[in-house]
């Protein structure tokens, strides 16, 4: 019943979908060339705002729990498990205040309107995971930027989406270039639950009524331990709460 429910509305989540970030696209470009970066990011804010708000349309439901008392005056690196490309709207949105970066696939700077113009001015890492020597630049810059401008990071250490909710092992990956360069760091798990029902029937149809969660979890004190360990602790969190 939920798949046939699918067929009949994800056409009108991709309509909407697709005019959202063809709308918002020209409007972030005004907002940087007139604004800078704090009126672009307002802008990008509301974007993922009515991006996650396009999921009731399929009947789906986003519920974000954060019971951490997270700091505003240090960088955080959250790490969190990776379900789909509708993990990403949430966190952006809820956790906006910390001015959270992603370390993405340079392929996702071109074609995709709004979210291709966000990944190149916003300050995401952009790498290009055939040439090292660029990958490591791209997150060099964007730790420099958490160490000058207290910005945060986000980072799927899994790699790649599960297509199934089942964890895969968490990679140390940029994970260790961010904990060595900024020392001040927090890290902060996130377990992210049913997003991967979303698509479980691939792009189309998706799926319907579904119960998706994020979940901000107890953080993480790198000072004395090593990358590892650190990234253990968080997939160890995070697997703990994982359906």
């Amino acid at each position: 019943m939920r798949k046939f429910f699918g067929y009949l509305l994800s056409p009108f989540f991709y309509l909407l979908f697709g005019i959202i970030i063809t709308v918002f696209h020209p409007i972030q470009w005004i907002c940087l060339k007139w604004g800078g970066y704090r009126a672009h990011k307002n802008c990008v804010d509301v974007l993922n705002w009515c991006l996650l708000s396009s999921y009731y349309v399929l009947c789906n439901r986003v519920k974000f729990k954060n019971n951490q008392q997270l700091p505003m005056d240090r960088p955080i690196l959250f790490i969190a498990n990776h379900q789909s490309m509708y993990d990403i709207p949430p966190l952006i949105f809820f956790l906006r205040k910390h001015h959270g970066k992603f370390i993405s696939k340079i392929e996702l700077t071109k074609g995709i309107p709004s979210i291709s113009f966000n990944l190149r001015h916003g300050g995401a890492a952009n790498i290009d995971r055939k040439d090292s020597k660029q990958s490591i630049g791209e997150i060099l810059k964007l730790a420099n930027n958490m160490k000058v401008k207290n910005w945060s990071a986000f980072i799927f250490p899994e790699g790649t989406r599960s297509k199934t909710g089942i964890i895969k092992p968490f990679n140390v990956g940029g994970a260790a270039t961010i904990l060595k360069k900024v020392p001040n760091v927090l890290v902060v798990p996130v377990a992210i639950n049913n997003s991967w029902q979303m698509v479980r029937y691939g792009f189309f149809p998706l799926n319907t009524f579904t119960r998706m969660s994020w979940e901000v979890l107890t953080p993480i004190e790198p000072q004395g331990l090593t990358t590892e360990e650190v990234v253990a602790q968080a997939e160890a969190r995070i697997r703990e709460k994982v359906n």
